[in-house]
């Protein structure tokens, strides 16, 4: 069985690398940047757009969080951990910059945290220097285990489906208890 997806994986590659070179005949490889020919790549979610947006819906108006999850989310590797020792350039590559960039990058970083996306520890260089990185869609069921689904949390588990992603299957019930719920609803 693993034969048969790894010669439909190879076709489907085939079949865009075709198609990139029907619409683009004189694009060059090295004139692009593919991942597996370059060094300095992060794994990202095929849904981490659609996480984005969710994520911002959450944190509320004028306070979006996707710009601070995502310079995190390019700094860690497979351990979901990153280490923060210059919060100044992490504000900086989060968009914040100036007299009260990095007052508005821990700000973000507290949101992220009261959200359940990040959990922090404090070191000897700042009170957020260790960050541990949870499973966004784990983090967005929560939010939404006590409010109705909207368009864009809808929108992201279509996706989920879409991808193959299992994240929602292993999820404990969020629900609060409830003696009148049957238990095995």
């Amino acid at each position: 069985m693993a034969t048969s997806i790894h010669k439909r994986v190879r076709s489907a590659d085939s079949k865009r690398a075709a198609l990139r070179n029907t619409f683009w005949p004189d694009a060059e490889d090295s004139s692009l940047w593919i991942r597996t020919q370059r060094t300095g790549f992060t794994t990202i979610p095929r849904t981490m757009g659609l996480i984005g947006r969710v994520m911002d819906h959450l944190s509320g108006k004028g306070f979006p969080l996707f710009s601070t999850y995502f310079t995190l989310w390019c700094r860690v590797y497979d351990e979901a951990f990153v280490e923060i020792r210059n919060e100044r350039e992490l504000a900086f590559e989060s968009g914040f910059s100036g007299t009260r960039g990095e007052v508005t990058w821990r700000a973000r970083m507290r949101r992220l945290h009261e959200l359940g996306f990040i959990d922090i520890k404090p070191g000897l260089a700042s009170e957020l220097q260790y960050v541990l990185i949870w499973n966004p869609v784990h983090a967005i069921a929560a939010a939404y285990a006590n409010r109705p689904d909207d368009l864009a949390y809808s929108a992201l588990k279509a996706r989920l489906i879409e991808v193959g992603a299992d994240d929602l299957e292993d999820i404990p019930d969020l629900r609060p208890a409830d003696e009148d719920r049957d238990p095995r609803e």
